[in-house]
């Protein structure tokens, strides 16, 4: 088992509400059809005694029970929405184009639906995730040095206001302002759970981020606040070996950082960072452990404030941290990101599980 389960009468209980607190991280098993589900699963639920729960996918197959072909576990949840897969595929033909809600009535979508299955699935909407791979083109425009009114063209904006706007609103300055050269440089790096900016000087990685964290543009400035320095645009060699590991690491390769990051944060804030890393990929601890394992078991709401100001995500695993009863608690990268990521260290766990029973036969 890859962490201890909450009682299975809470589980239970989430079962019956569908709390998505719980999606990914137990699956029920029910004996009266052989099937088992996500917490999430639409399906008519069934009786207390005929549920099993399990922390993962294995667990469940090798119980003997088989997926539901409607919650679909084995799959991201966002995947098995075919609403969401197919508007992903078109998106990926399609980044110049200014997506708008006639678009989706055209393609025969429902506007409503669309919104509430992207909002709850990715935190934004599809015409928001589609600005922003528009706006992906204009940033990496100017990381090669092309011009303002350039980079505007190929994010496909008419108006050199509206470009400005929305890249202020999403980075908090505005592109002449990230064009400033200066000894950090920001980089931008498509992932399969969206895209995230990357900042490093030349020895090291100061910031990794999802681009859709609303603290994004406050944390950029607080960086150059903290260093003295402005923030241009560039790749530069922590931030190219970053993006070299996280594509080793998303394709459930290897979940091994050894990008130098630089911790800005005080002695006990490192503190916990430092623990944080020491949670193998694909378990999980709650802020208490955490607390216990650093020696402060008092200290849990520090632990979860550390937590929380923890500037790169992914290589600081801070989404590994659950509530003390299971459940996902707030992470700035989203619920749904946070669930798919301990999702991918679970399959990373048992692929290392399975070589190593293979060298070990």
């Amino acid at each position: 088992m890859l962490f201890d389960l909450p009682d299975p009468d809470l589980l239970y209980a989430a079962l019956l509400a569908r709390d998505h607190r719980f999606d990914g991280q137990a699956f029920v098993c029910v004996s009266s059809t052989g099937v088992f589900c996500r917490l999430t699963c639409p399906a008519r639920k069934p009786k207390r005694e005929n549920c099993t729960f399990f922390a993962s996918v294995g667990e469940c197959i090798e119980a003997g029970f088989r997926a539901c072909k409607r919650c679909h576990p084995i799959q991201a949840s966002a995947m098995a929405d075919p609403a969401v897969a197919q508007l992903l595929q078109a998106l990926d033909e399609r980044p110049d184009l200014r997506w708008s809600e006639g678009h989706l009535e055209r393609l025969g979508y429902d506007v409503s639906t669309v919104r509430r299955s992207f909002k709850r699935h990715f935190g934004m909407t599809f015409l928001e995730m589609a600005r922003q791979r528009r706006l992906r083109e204009g940033f990496q425009t100017l990381a090669v040095g092309g011009k303002v009114i350039s980079a505007q063209h190929e994010a496909s904006f008419n108006s050199a206001s509206a470009f400005r706007a929305a890249f202020s609103r999403l980075l908090g300055c505005t592109p002449a302002d990230l064009r400033a050269c200066g000894s950090l440089q920001a980089t931008w790096i498509s992932t399969p759970l969206g895209d995230m900016i990357a900042v490093s000087s030349r020895s090291h990685l100061h910031l990794l981020e999802f681009i859709d964290r609303k603290g994004l543009p406050s944390e950029l400035k607080r960086l150059q606040i903290t260093l003295k320095e402005r923030i241009g645009i560039g790749r530069l060699p922590p931030s190219e070996q970053a993006a070299e590991e996280l594509s080793h690491y998303f394709a459930a390769r290897s979940s091994l950082f050894q990008t130098p990051l630089a911790l800005l944060g005080s002695p006990f804030t490192q503190q916990v960072w430092h623990a944080l890393r020491q949670i193998p990929a694909g378990e999980t601890r709650s802020y208490s452990e955490v607390a216990r394992e650093i020696g402060r078991p008092q200290a849990t709401r520090a632990v979860a404030r550390a937590n929380g100001a923890n500037q790169i995500a992914l290589m600081i695993p801070c989404h590994r941290v659950i509530g003390a009863d299971g459940s996902l608690t707030g992470y700035g990268g989203g619920l749904w990101r946070k669930q798919r990521l301990i999702e991918i260290e679970r399959k990373l766990k048992e692929r290392c599980q399975d070589q190593t029973n293979g060298i070990s036969a």
